[in-house]
């Protein structure tokens, strides 16, 4: 017989999740992002989350934790109505539709608050799966963090249109 996987779960961020957030942004970009980024620019963005402002951001956006037997796997955040600030699932849990079930909750909490429409500046990593999903790239973007530039696309999807 075959062995059920645990189905994932979604939940509201708390502000002691903060810590275990940190972690998998850190452990996805390290190991997730290396085909695009090189060993500086990734160094440079995972220290973003090593500042008090990463548990700032998270707590003024509309932060979900996916979870897997109660434990964080995986994050999402929307900013304003419309607009996805982060997305992040540990590298162990990739490719296994948390980040899918992430993105389509926001894309329904979107549509909730009146939004027709969801952009991203989606890393280039990313941006293979927003664009499975509908979403078209708008322009490139370059941004500095920690002395190091990092190339985005930003994207959009028009919600309520197929997909």
């Amino acid at each position: 017989m075959a062995q059920a996987h645990p189905m994932p779960g979604l939940r509201p961020f708390l502000s002691a999740d903060v810590p275990v957030l940190a972690a998998i942004f850190a452990a996805s970009i390290e190991e997730l992002t290396g085909d695009d980024y090189s060993e500086a620019q990734q160094q440079a963005w995972m220290e973003a989350a090593e500042d008090e402002e990463f548990g700032k951001r998270l707590a003024s956006d509309l932060t979900l934790i996916a979870t897997l037997e109660g434990s964080p796997v995986g994050f999402a955040s929307l900013r304003g109505a419309d607009h996805i600030r982060m997305l992040y699932v540990h590298p162990a849990v990739a490719r296994q539709g948390i980040a899918t079930m992430l993105v389509d909750a926001l894309e329904k909490l979107a549509g909730g608050r009146g939004a027709t429409s969801l952009s991203v500046d989606a890393s280039d990593t990313a941006q293979a799966f927003f664009a499975k999903r509908g979403y078209t790239a708008q322009q490139r973007n370059s941004v500095t963090i920690n002395d190091e530039w990092l190339a985005n696309t930003t994207m959009k999807k028009t919600l309520g249109a197929p997909q």
